[in-house]
């Protein structure tokens, strides 16, 4: 059993409280999902839980991790640049266990994890395989210390559908316990069987956690109609607590005039609306006192959002894009072949297939051609933001185009709706999280009021209780979205049209079923 006692962990550069009072007791067979918008400490939980060296340089913490002989294994969110210039065999050498196991014992976990026994001796660089490919090896390299306690840190994060598949299997089938971060809903709904829900409310200064012994669906659709039911029973309070203020405003005014009136002739008399007025007060106190225990309007995290701007329609008929290729080489290494791509009208189309075929390189040539065009409105949303945003600019900077007073006020008020603080929104980008920055590309599309999208990866940076809303809109966006995605729910509830990519071209489906 792993047990977390009365754990608190504090930002060094804000001061700021990312968990408060957390405790937690995780037992073999949990599969303990983290939960929560960028930025609020799940990365920098499960690195504490892990070895708290790792975030003594810019977190404060206090509190007692009692691992009672569990062995931990942790996978991290991305590699750093030193690992991606190291060889596979080289990257597997940094884990001391590594040497422990025989040959025998390799195979088979390779063979668990689908991969050639022959790949973990090879001499290809980290940073040239796909994501599949890197996350499978990060999870070689923990198995080999035998772990009892996985820590998985968004192990989700660019696999194609066949690795999340096997990902699924590898989760359920786990004897010991794992506390793993993912945005994938599906993932999540088919995995967890505990949720840990990290929020930070009251404007980002307060931070508060749930924790329930429930699957990811059912919790996300309790807490909808627990959060429902608050706010109409805090609205009915308040609408009977404003109707009686009103009434007794009145009785206060009528009485307080009729003070003002009596004549002093008549000393009974204003006894007894002094008396009057004395229990108007009473009452009005004891009202006041009342307000303080109403059930509060519930005080979520997640991010309002807007709808997309109406934009020119786009004719059914038109040819928005027609790509051919007859191979998609990126240097000497040819990825497809045979590609021929298109779409018209307001269509929405995902492009899928295994990782490393090609797809970000595809997407790219579609925006090179559709940018430059006149008769569209293009804007396109990289997988790596660094592509199109610099990152020193600020959101008030990078959403300004005028720069004048009513301009910046316009903006302040569309980052507020998206839930930025007055401070984050004169931050460098660079210090956003990815959710956050994925925020910034959504409002400056509306800004631009685009009517074609091209979307690599739109929904991956979005936590799993903000997505359906990011869904949401893309679905009810009335011109064409040209996307790469392995969300499973996005490809099922907003695209008309899937390509599959594989080494012969590319496949067209016409949905995406779950």
């Amino acid at each position: 059993m792993l047990q977390i006692k009365n754990l608190c962990i504090t930002n060094k550069q804000d001061l700021r409280e990312l968990v408060c009072d957390f405790f937690l007791n995780l037992n073999d067979g949990d599969k303990a999902a983290l939960i929560g918008e960028e930025g609020n400490g799940k990365s920098t939980l499960l690195q504490y839980i892990y070895d708290e060296k790792w975030i003594e340089g810019y977190a404060d913490c206090r509190g007692e991790i009692i691992k009672n002989g569990c062995v931990l294994g942790y996978v991290k969110q991305e590699l750093s640049c030193e690992e991606k210039e190291m060889s596979v065999y080289e990257f597997l050498c940094e884990e001391p266990a590594f040497y422990n196991c025989n040959g025998k014992e390799l195979a088979a976990m390779a063979s668990q994890l689908k991969l050639l026994p022959e790949v973990l001796y090879s001499q290809q660089k980290m940073g040239t395989l796909s994501g599949g490919e890197k996350v499978k090896l990060q999870f070689v390299r923990m198995l080999c210390r035998r772990p009892t306690v996985l820590l998985l840190d968004e192990p989700s994060n660019d696999i194609d559908l066949q690795t999340l598949t096997w990902l699924e299997e590898f989760i359920r089938n786990w004897k010991g316990a794992v506390l793993f971060i993912s945005h994938d809903e599906t993932l999540l709904e088919r995995t967890a069987n505990r949720i840990i829900h990290l929020e930070m409310i009251r404007k980002k200064r307060k931070p508060r956690h749930t924790i329930c012994n429930m699957g990811y669906r059912e919790y996300a659709e309790e807490r909808n109609r627990s959060l429902q039911k608050q706010e109409q029973l805090a609205k009915k309070e308040r609408s009977e607590y404003q109707s009686r203020q009103e009434k007794l405003r009145r009785i206060e005014q009528k009485v307080a005039h009729q003070q003002e009136t009596i004549t002093r002739q008549d000393p009974s008399g204003a006894r007894l609306l002094k008396k009057k007025m004395k229990a108007v007060k009473s009452m009005e106190r004891r009202f006041e006192k009342e307000f303080d225990t109403m059930t509060e309007i519930p005080d979520v995290e997640e991010a309002i959002f807007f709808q997309f701007a109406k934009t020119d329609k786009i004719p059914q008929g038109k040819v928005v894009l027609r790509l051919e290729r007859e191979k998609l080489c990126v240097g000497d290494r040819c990825l497809t072949k045979n590609i021929q791509l298109e779409i018209r009208g307001p269509e929405k189309v995902c492009i899928i297939g295994k990782n490393g075929v090609g797809k970000t390189t595809l997407l790219k040539l579609a925006a090179e051609e559709l940018l430059p065009r006149e008769d569209i409105r293009a804007v396109y949303m990289p997988q790596d933001y660094r592509d199109r945003m610099d990152f020193s600019d600020t959101p008030l900077s990078y959403l300004s185009v005028t720069g004048d007073k009513e301009e910046q006020t316009k903006i302040r008020t569309f980052l507020g709706s998206l839930k930025f603080t007055k401070e984050e929104m004169e931050h460098p980008i660079g210090e956003l999280s990815g959710g956050q920055k994925a925020k910034l590309f959504l409002l400056s599309m509306c800004v631009e009021k685009a009517n074609v999208l091209i979307l690599d990866e739109p929904t991956r940076n979005f936590s799993p209780l903000s997505n359906p809303v990011i869904r949401k809109m893309l679905k009810e966006f009335s011109g064409a979205i040209i996307s790469v995605s392995h969300d499973r729910k996005y490809m099922a509830e907003v695209c008309d049209t899937i390509y599959e990519l594989s080494e012969e071209g590319c496949k067209r489906h016409e949905r995406y079923e779950k």
